[in-house]
């Protein structure tokens, strides 16, 4: 277990991502969630993620019930804030609570409608909230959920009632989480944040995080939680209907996954084992979150997290220009 930057919250290197328990583009049975978060426990993942956002709430709710019978002190929670829920049946005849939420990338019934709110009132009802979906009296780790187009109203109200929360021995750490670097580097170096989550950016696709949020995070002492290290599919099984970036992945960027996944043929290992192992190498990182939908894949995540990567690999890709060739591993 790493402690997450200078806070008392510890992480295990690898975490179990929640998203597809909120139904992530397709269902997911009660009795699938539950079992995946066994798995995960029993294959000794004690970093558990949630929000919200996925599923409207269904994540947090199948999350806390998995975990509700597990010693609290034993295990580390997030969960984030930005996106009040609010029933989509109003008054006024907006919203009638019918339909899906498949636009927003989840099969589950629209029955409340995501509010942006990075005031500290909003943050505040949205963490009291999600510790109701949860059924625990607290969560460890609190981000600010993708604050790209509201950054004023993040920084200047929601970290510091973040900030306050932390303080007041609410929870632990906090920090950000983003799918993007930029932002997450000013959040390292203009706030005393804990530990941010960039997703999707720091991958063996996607090298962004290395020009920016990786260096300062080492410099501040911040911790870097990786998520998306398979950028959503493309990682995991290279192939015409991939997905990378939540879309259909570009034709080059599938060449160049194919390419990795043969070099790692050649030397003995999975895409998979590769594509986590490279997130894990940076000194900065603290943990890396792989989102799973079933026992079967976290399993299989634990075993290719822990498959040993030999050095030639690493070697070839810089070699062939897959790597840049500062990249540490």
């Amino acid at each position: 277990m790493t402690a997450l930057g200078r806070s008392g919250v510890e992480a295990g290197p690898l975490g179990f991502g929640a998203a597809a328990l909120g139904n992530l583009y397709t269902e997911v049975t009660e009795e699938q969630a539950h079992e995946a978060v066994t798995a995960a426990w029993e294959a000794g993942i004690r970093y558990f993620d949630t929000a919200p956002h996925y599923g409207l709430g269904l994540s947090e709710r199948r999350l806390g019930a998995a975990l509700r019978a597990r010693p609290r002190a034993s295990y580390t929670l997030s969960t984030k804030v930005g996106r009040r829920l609010e029933p989509a049946a109003t008054d006024d005849g907006t919203g009638d609570g019918t339909g899906d939420d498949l636009a927003a990338g989840f099969a589950v019934p629209a029955t409340h409608r995501r509010v942006w709110d990075f005031s500290a009132d909003g943050v505040r009802r949205s963490l009291e909230a999600s510790l109701d979906r949860l059924g625990l009296d607290r969560v460890d780790v609190v981000y600010l959920h993708d604050p790209d187009d509201h950054a004023e109203q993040a920084f200047r109200e929601g970290y510091p009632a973040l900030e306050k929360l932390r303080s007041e021995g609410v929870v632990g750490a906090i920090g950000a989480g983003m799918n993007q670097s930029a932002m997450l580097t000013r959040f390292v170096r203009d706030t005393d944040v804990d530990v941010v989550l960039c997703a999707g950016r720091h991958t063996l696709l996607d090298h962004s995080a290395l020009a920016d949020l990786l260096p300062a995070a080492l410099e501040r002492g911040v911790s870097v939680v990786v998520g998306g290290a398979f950028n959503s599919g493309l990682l995991a099984d290279p192939g015409p209907d991939a997905t990378y970036d939540y879309a259909r992945a570009p034709r080059p960027m599938l060449d160049r996954a194919l390419r990795i996944k043969a070099t790692a043929a050649a030397h003995g290992i999975t895409l998979r084992a590769a594509a986590l192992s490279y997130c894990a190498a940076h000194p900065a990182v603290a943990s890396v979150l792989v989102g799973a939908r079933s026992a079967a894949e976290v399993r299989d995540c634990a075993e290719q997290f822990a498959v040993p990567v030999p050095a030639a690999f690493w070697q070839e890709l810089r070699e062939a220009g897959l790597l840049p060739r500062e990249e540490p591993s």
